[in-house]
């Protein structure tokens, strides 16, 4: 037998096996390093950390899919260094987008013809989408103004209080008024009547929630429309409707296919919706779509030609990844009409035995609508000892990542938590989760109360006096005081709903 042996640094290479000779200082955080590593050391490095992160697919918080078919995969991985805005030299990318495009406007009862080209484009996400839709708004209103010869500085925007927080961004990044439709107990979307109300001659548009974050509630557009019309009928002006169906745009035409809320709406100009949502791809990938040309001013529309051929683009930003695009066009002829109505189908089934499994429990109040986006938001019927967020937080033992929120003025005191259901949470999954549900319930019903011991130090420190000087509070003012503690401490856990 014959042993023989290399001359190495044995440290060396039993350090190199893990990385570990380039983590004995603290990562960079803050300059990049001097020194080269190796590309191993640098992805242990990296992946290490990402292990801390939750896991995509017991994230029931967000409604962004998380799982594609392998195929689909490779076509991602194949087109992750393609520009998208390199028009002409990917002329098939561009190509496929159009497809996509016209694909949803028919989806949507856009009036276009079988062979003619639909108005819209893809964006990173519905924020950009609306974006570029309420800019189309507000440059329709001003023209309008200006040949009326009436001032235009005053732009306003008429929403629900649940819309998601991009509206807000829009408003405050593109100075228009954002006039909000308060909420209320028991009725979580904005009311067509009151929303109706607040529309004046400054108001560029409507927006309608087709799937609210908050409770996957469907906004009545249909009523909307005929109060509009008649508004607009009696005052002589030309307010339109935009349908914000981020979540509810690939469920709606699958599921009710006789719900009116579309392009069959005379006033709906546009209409948004997420293909990394219920499209079934990753993000980030959006879509706005137009009733008509006229409804998306050319103005707004630049054309460039450093880059080859003469390009028309309409986007807030300039480069982006084509891999989404081309994935939404894998699922869209992958699955059809027929594949995304057996998804959404089995996506209702589970959400059915999620919610009657919490009915059963008795200790919960279902706070959304059997007729909307595969979801369910829930809440204690007694919040006297115990939270949804103590329950939130107990659940993340398990993995489960489930957001608990307070509902936006005026139904702030409502407090929930929300299960978004996708295409990758099964039935199995669902009674997995009801099981844990259950065990958390019996856990805290063992501890003591953060409320009432909360409750207790808050009066101990209000009444106590200093040198005397400071008088005893009431029970009544006590208790007031509680309370105010308690509603900071929600809105200081109030988490966004995305």
């Amino acid at each position: 037998m014959v042993i023989s042996s290399t001359n190495t640094d044995s440290a060396e290479h039993l350090n190199c096996t893990f990385a570990s000779r380039y983590v004995r200082s603290a990562v960079p955080k803050f300059k990049m390093p001097e020194n080269s590593i190796p590309k191993e050391a640098a992805y242990q490095v990296i992946n290490d950390e990402l292990m801390l992160d939750g896991n995509p697919r017991l994230n029931l918080a967000s409604f962004v899919t998380t799982w594609m078919e392998p195929e689909c995969d490779q076509l991602i991985m194949a087109s992750v260094n393609k520009n998208y805005v390199d028009m002409d030299e990917y002329p098939v990318t561009t190509e496929l987008q159009n497809r996509c495009v016209n694909m949803i406007a028919h989806l949507f009862n856009a009036p276009v013809g079988d062979d003619e080209t639909a108005i819209g484009v893809g964006t990173v996400g519905s924020s950009e989408a609306i974006m570029l839709a309420g800019l189309a708004f507000k440059r329709k209103w001003q023209q309008r103004r200006k040949a009326q010869g009436k001032p235009y500085d005053k732009p306003n925007i008429v929403t629900g209080a649940n819309v998601q927080v991009c509206w807000e961004k829009f408003a405050r990044y593109f100075e228009v008024e954002l006039k909000e439709v308060k909420l209320r107990e028991g009725y979580y979307v904005m009311d067509p009547v009151q929303a109706v109300e607040l529309v004046d001659e400054n108001t560029i548009c409507v927006a309608a929630i087709l799937g609210s974050t908050l409770t996957g509630e469907f906004e009545d557009v249909k009523l909307l429309n005929e109060l509009l019309t008649k508004k607009n009928e009696e005052t002589g002006w030309e307010t339109p409707i935009h349908v914000d169906a981020a979540s509810g745009g690939f469920i709606a035409p699958f599921l009710y296919p006789e719900l009116e809320w579309d392009f069959r709406l005379p006033l709906v100009k546009s209409i948004n919706v997420s293909g990394h949502k219920y499209g079934l791809v990753y993000a980030g990938v959006g879509w706005v779509v137009w009733r008509t040309k006229d409804d998306l001013p050319e103005e707004l529309i630049f054309h460039i030609n450093y880059l080859g051929t003469d390009q028309p683009t309409f986007t807030l930003n300039f480069s982006k990844g084509s891999s989404q695009i081309i994935a939404q066009y894998y699922q869209f002829i992958r699955l059809g009409f027929e594949g995304y109505k057996h998804i959404m189908e089995n996506c209702m089934e589970s959400t059915r035995v999620l919610r009657e499994g919490l009915e059963k429990m008795g200790r919960f109040n279902i706070v959304s609508k059997d007729v909307g986006v595969p979801l369910v938001a829930f809440s204690l019927k007694d919040s006297s000892k115990h939270t949804v967020f103590e329950v939130s937080e107990n659940l993340r033992r398990f993995g489960w990542i489930i957001p608990a929120y307070t509902m936006p003025p005026n139904a702030e005191k409502i407090a929930v938590l929300r299960v978004v259901v996708r295409e990758d949470f099964s039935r199995n999954l669902a009674e997995r989760l009801l099981s844990n549900i259950e065990q958390v319930l019996k856990e805290i019903d063992t501890l003591p109360s953060r409320l009432l011991t909360k409750a207790a130090h808050v009066a101990a420190t209000i009444n106590e006096t200093q040198d005397g000087k400071l008088p005893k509070k009431s029970e009544t003012e006590t208790l007031e005081e509680v309370t105010r503690q308690w509603k900071r401490f929600v809105d200081g856990r109030r988490a966004g709903a995305c």
